[in-house]
């Protein structure tokens, strides 16, 4: 008896444990071959954007936007079948509300409210008008509501990272997702290679530049890659306003979570008001980990140390998670609203730049 009970235990004691542990080997199973895949895509294109940076000294085109335009490639060669799917969607959904969560080890409240108030209120009312703005832009463009607000958050605050966070709270369809993104992006490089032509055209100094770069371009590496060239006053204080931009994702996708449920559907009229929704569908657990770790992380509970891995396991995991959208785009459906997508993204960067120019003249920043 005792033999038998030994070797029940050494074989996984239970019939339901071992029933518990075939289902999760299943999940696991059906997951891993869409993840391999989406993995090789982010292997191949960080090691193009590693020639890039070897080759010119800085990332143009970055890996997020390569493995989309790979995984795009991908799809219009080959259809992934069946068994791919689990671990693509896997990867486009949970893997991306990870590295959106990991994201906020990196942003420092501290830096942010030493800054001033005024700068930081001017910052504030910048996102919200451009959001505003683009997104009226956007809708008399003939664009669907939710792709209007993916163009609008990815411009007002921090391009592919807003738009990646904002998707998977209203909802936004994959081929929207990867032309917003892909557009941005393109646009996003453009910043970086015209934007110092400011300095001498509006006769602004570092400080003054510092501030445009980080209220304009999309991310902070293109942030550092705009600033550089000016001067160290002009990377700081880009850096700064780009933090801060950043903070703002939070606020605007739980804002959007509460307005979400009364979007319209493709074709439909706006959905009737929901009832009661629960606190983790008006709040997205993501965000909420987001904000935590930039507690954490102001508070100085998170070390020094730590911060520089957890973004490299950010940026990786959302780069996986890009190449997943990108093996969900249909190129033909994507060359279809790509001459609307362009323009409002245009429009929008415009009024962006506009709303910055004027913020920097309003507050008579030096």
């Amino acid at each position: 008896m005792t033999a038998r009970i030994a070797g029940r235990i050494a074989a996984g004691s239970t019939p339901s444990d071992r029933a518990r542990g075939s289902a999760w080997a299943g999940t696991a199973g059906s997951l891993l071959p869409g993840l391999l895949l989406c993995g090789v895509i982010t292997g191949v294109a960080q090691a193009l954007q590693a020639g890039e940076e070897s080759l010119t000294g800085h990332p143009y085109v970055e890996a997020l936007v390569l493995a989309i335009l790979l995984g795009t490639a991908l799809r219009t060669a080959w259809v992934p079948g069946a068994r791919f799917k689990a671990g693509i969607a896997f990867s486009a959904k949970q893997v991306l509300e990870v590295a959106v969560t990991l994201l906020g080890a990196s942003v420092s409240l501290g830096a942010i409210v030493a800054s001033g108030p005024a700068l930081l209120a001017g910052i504030v009312g910048a996102v919200a008008l451009t959001i505003l703005a683009s997104c009226a832009l956007c809708r008399a463009l003939g664009l669907p509501v939710r792709m209007a607000l993916l163009i609008a958050c990815g411009n007002a605050i921090c391009g592919n990272s807003a738009i990646a966070a904002v998707a998977p709270v209203i909802g936004a369809d994959s081929r929207d997702v990867a032309a917003a993104i892909a557009f941005t992006a393109v646009l996003g490089v453009l910043m970086v290679l015209g934007l110092p032509l400011f300095v001498p055209l509006a006769g602004f100094g570092e400080h003054q530049y510092g501030v445009l770069a980080g209220l304009t371009v999309y991310a902070v590496p293109q942030v550092l890659a705009a600033t550089v060239p000016v001067g160290p006053l002009a990377t700081q204080v880009g850096t700064l306003v780009k933090l801060v931009r950043v903070l703002m994702l939070g606020p605007v996708v739980v804002a959007l979570s509460l307005i979400a449920p009364r979007l319209p559907t493709a074709g439909a009229t706006a959905k009737a008001a929901p009832g009661r929704l629960g606190f983790f569908k008006l709040v997205p657990w993501f965000i909420l980990g987001f904000l935590a770790l930039a507690s954490l992380r102001s508070l100085g509970l998170i070390p020094d140390g730590a911060v520089g891995p957890l973004a490299r396991i950010a940026g990786f995991l959302t780069i996986v998670s890009m190449a997943a959208l990108g093996l969900g785009v249909d190129v033909r459906v994507l060359a279809q609203v790509g001459g609307r997508v362009t323009l409002a993204v245009t429009a929008s960067l415009l009024v962006l730049l506009a709303i910055a120019v004027l913020l920097i003249r309003g507050l008579g920043i030096g």
